[in-house]
């Protein structure tokens, strides 16, 4: 029995310690439930069980160790991306759960945000009508500098439209002049940036440069989804306008209808990118962004599809027991 508790313990040293992909627990948390359920087991083999049965009990034990593990995510979604042929930037954020984690690969890796800068001003716009500061009916004017090619072609000259409009054409359908519109709205791009680095996107350059991080867009949607940003009111205004979008082939397709997701996409050239707060998944609520380049299309977002996937299977296994 002595030399299968050692083996216990060795796995449970590589099921809790960070892996390389910047993963980050709680060791001290995770550790201790680790040890009562490693008592339990090795309990089963007191005189009143049997070596057979204990030495199943830790195998099984030991087999979800590895499955909670970040090490395991890490290898698990390295090896769905390295066929790809491209790179990909993904972090999690647990927001539920005994032992919250944070994880990410290539987190701080800076991607092209494409449409995910509306994501920011949608965030934006939400907090300031949460606040007071802004009317959700409230006109808002096209200017010629607003056009974009998008879904929507009935933009010209002195035409207005509510926020709340421009909001559900930015969110649901990702047009483009609405979302110009709307970063100008709330100020101009040099306004957002300010207000997306206090929320704990650092690293960004949403609208003129354009980039970001998985790390941004997940500190983003945590503060979101904490009410850091307007609370329920702003929440209740923001959701509805990022579920059931008219592209759900990424993180929502990984996910196939076991929890409401609300996202934000980005799809240009050979950039796809998907920004998700999944509001019920196994092991509660958690935070997913995923930012691809070199993939495109739609082998782009079965690549998301399938990174989604696998950490609904990570979540349910930390879940478990």
């Amino acid at each position: 029995m002595p030399s299968r508790l050692l083996v216990l313990v060795a796995v449970v040293f590589l099921a809790i310690a960070p892996g390389s992909g910047e993963a980050k627990a709680a060791p001290a948390a995770a550790a201790t439930a680790v040890i009562t359920q490693m008592q339990d087991a090795v309990g089963a083999a007191t005189p009143s069980g049997t070596t057979e049965i204990a030495s199943q009990r830790l195998v099984r034990l030991a087999n979800l160790l590895l499955a909670r593990s970040p090490m395991t995510l890490t290898t698990d979604i390295d090896q769905l991306v390295a066929p790809s042929g491209g790179s990909a930037g993904v972090t999690l954020v647990e927001l539920a759960g005994a032992t919250p984690l944070v994880w990410s690969l290539n987190g701080g890796q800076v991607f092209t945000a494409a449409s995910t800068y509306k994501l920011a001003a949608l965030m934006l716009e939400a907090q300031r009508i949460a606040a007071g500061t802004a009317d959700s009916n409230g006109l808002v004017c096209y200017e010629d500098s607003d056009y974009e090619d998008g879904w929507f072609s009935d933009y010209t000259d002195g035409a207005c439209y509510t926020r709340l409009e421009l909001a559900q054409r930015a969110g649901l359908k990702s047009d483009n002049t609405a979302g110009h519109m709307l970063v100008r709205d709330v100020g101009g791009a040099d306004v957002l940036n300010a207000w997306a680095a206090s929320a704990g996107a650092t690293s960004s350059v949403f609208f003129t440069n354009n980039t970001t991080t998985s790390n941004d867009l997940a500190a983003l949607w945590s503060a979101e989804a904490q009410g850091k940003l307007g609370g329920a009111t702003a929440q209740a205004w923001l959701y509805p306008l990022l579920e059931g979008t008219a592209t759900e082939a990424g993180i929502p397709a990984g996910v196939a209808s076991r929890s409401t997701v609300v996202h934000k996409t980005g799809a240009i050239d050979l950039f796809e990118d998907d920004a998700a707060l999944v509001v019920k998944g196994p092991n509660g609520a958690y935070v997913l962004t995923v930012m691809t380049d070199n993939v495109g299309g739609d082998a782009g977002w079965q690549l998301i599809a399938s990174i989604s996937s696998t950490v609904w299977n990570f979540e349910a296994a930390r879940g478990a027991g």
